[in-house]
């Protein structure tokens, strides 16, 4: 029982970067498109133009999204040529993700 409490006790004292860190990556997951874009590349590496095609969405949008979730160190990318791939950086948020959807889809 005290080991519970212990662990409780610890939990809520996080330091002012962590809470920041946690925030935004709750933020980078409250938005449609950074969702879609998240799930797209939970199964394989995109560039900006197929990003933008398969969603339907802006290439300037997909870009803006992807630079904010590559500063929150939720995706990567690697340049070929001119061309940027862009790929799934933590596994731990993808698996937040993924749970999140299946949440939001069982009956």
């Amino acid at each position: 029982m005290d080991e519970k409490i212990t662990n409780v006790e610890n939990s809520q004292h996080l330091d002012d970067e962590t809470l920041f860190v946690v925030s935004q990556t709750f933020k980078a997951l409250s938005d449609p498109t950074r969702i879609r874009i998240l799930n797209l590349l939970c199964a394989d590496e995109h560039s900006v133009n197929d990003i933008a095609e398969i969603l339907d969405l802006g290439q300037s949008t997909v870009s803006h999204q992807l630079r904010f979730l590559k500063n929150l160190r939720l995706v990567k990318f690697r340049r070929e040529g001119t061309t940027l791939y862009y790929s799934k950086d933590d596994d731990h948020i993808m698996n937040l993700l993924k749970q999140a959807i299946e949440h939001a889809t069982h009956n």
